[in-house]
């Protein structure tokens, strides 16, 4: 069956959103005199306009154990908060500077790595509330406000905590929040309630939500209750579809416009494909370093273009098994990268342009640059390995002659050839990028 795809070029919509942020930064020490390895240039290319440094604690390139946490820059809680020598702020200035010099603004997570082994040490509530708010303001004096010899970045997003749902409280394995639900909820209330009054121009939310939307509405109406801010809602979601992801999206905004944070910004701050965290984790691996998992990739970031989602972190381009941009060992661009890539180009473009028509399990994006060239990327998802391609025309309503790009099994993302013909045969799990000149 043959389908045809149409825009109508005269009927353009908003700007692009920021869609193609990471979790973890650019792989590249700038003070490395051997053993060099770097992505840096790559990175840089993509225009990745956010990255959450959360779990970057675990990664050597970025301080290693040294870095990031609350726990690691302020590693003695006894010590005086007002004190610059308290803190230990080194390795991670270089992370966040390394990470700026791509373009890359961090999207700082106020809280600790996942801890996996058998005993946690930093997961564990903090023992004084209060002082940990206050450390937190200092971290932010010092990056913002250029305290303790730090500096004028103007980071603006402050994410407290990370996944605080991830294991219930009577779990007897917690990996992330070591305390109860009610002990988070009172963390969150006095940590964003001074870190608002101190900056109230800086974005302070949370709180990485991992999966429980049941544990997520009763944190949003109780911090109604409480008057706390949530200048954004953070979520994350493991999945093979994105009508899962943008599904999990419009349930959370509907949650948190009944309890009128009509303001709050919608942010997805982990994504990825996961078939499954047991039997199928190593299938779900081995999808995300090939094609499939570059389609999905593609796929996703198309669909939430038209979705409540303000801001998207893919999880996550540190040096890491869930990692589909890059290899592990020589940090050379993987099919995954393309789309990141990509997508960073339509922040050239002055507007969306939506397609009037869908077709089952294919997703698009098109724009419109300044000069009125159009940009389009088709891609062709699905979670069957069996599927069949997709046979497609692409319809602009006026003559054009457009530059193609293929990614696919047997192309990285390079110029396939020149046309005026846009009619396809969409292999399952590929995408095109169509370029007019």
């Amino acid at each position: 069956m043959h389908h045809t795809i149409r825009f109508d070029t005269s009927k353009t919509g908003g700007k692009f959103k920021i869609l193609n942020g990471t979790n973890g930064g650019p792989w590249h020490k700038r003070h490395a005199a051997d053993q060099y390895r770097s992505n840096f240039e790559d990175y840089k290319k993509a225009r990745i306009p956010f990255s959450k440094n959360h779990d970057s604690g675990v990664v050597d390139i970025y301080g290693g154990p040294y870095s990031h946490d609350v726990t690691k820059i302020f590693p003695r809680f006894e010590a005086d908060v007002n004190d610059p020598a308290s803190y230990d702020f080194a390795n991670t200035d270089e992370s966040i500077l390394v990470t700026l010099e791509a373009g890359t603004q961090t999207y700082f997570r106020l809280g600790e790595t996942i801890e996996h082994q058998i005993k946690k040490h930093a997961t564990l509530p903090p023992k004084d509330f209060q002082k940990w708010a206050e450390i937190c303001e200092h971290i932010i004096m010092h990056y913002n406000e250029g305290w303790a010899n730090g500096y004028q970045l103007n980071i603006q997003h402050w994410m407290i905590w990370c996944e605080p749902d991830l294991d219930s409280d009577n779990s007897p394995n917690k990996r992330l929040w070591g305390g109860t639900k009610a002990q988070f909820f009172d963390l969150y209330e006095i940590t964003s309630k001074r870190l608002k009054a101190r900056f109230p121009h800086l974005k302070i939310g949370g709180p990485g939500l991992a999966w429980d939307e049941d544990w997520a509405a009763d944190f949003i109406a109780e911090m109604k209750k409480r008057n706390a801010p949530i200048d954004f809602f953070s979520w994350h979601i493991y999945c093979t579809t994105p009508e899962k992801a943008m599904g999990k999206a419009e349930r959370l905004r509907a949650c948190l416009d009944s309890c009128g944070y009509t303001e709050t910004e919608n942010h997805l701050t982990e994504w990825n494909y996961i078939k499954g965290w047991n039997e199928e984790f190593v299938y779900s691996l081995k999808s995300i370093h090939g094609m499939k998992g570059a389609a999905f990739e593609m796929a996703c970031i198309s669909a939430a273009q038209r979705s409540s989602i303000d801001v998207m972190l893919y999880y996550d381009t540190r040096p890491n098994v869930c990692c589909g941009l890059f290899d592990l060992y020589t940090y050379e661009r993987l099919k995954g990268y393309y789309p990141f890539y990509w997508y960073g180009m339509f922040y050239d473009m002055e507007a969306e342009i939506v397609a009037e028509n869908k077709v089952e399990d294919i997703y698009t994006l098109c724009g419109v640059s300044p000069e009125g060239k159009l940009m389009a990327v088709i891609t062709h998802y699905t979670d069957d390995d069996y599927a069949m391609s997709k046979s497609i025309s692409i319809d602009f309503g006026r003559p054009g002659k457009y530059e193609i790009y293929l990614l696919d099994e047997e192309h990285d993302g390079e110029l396939y050839g020149t046309t005026r013909d846009l009619d396809f045969e969409m292999k399952r799990n590929s995408v095109i990028l169509i370029k007019e000149i």
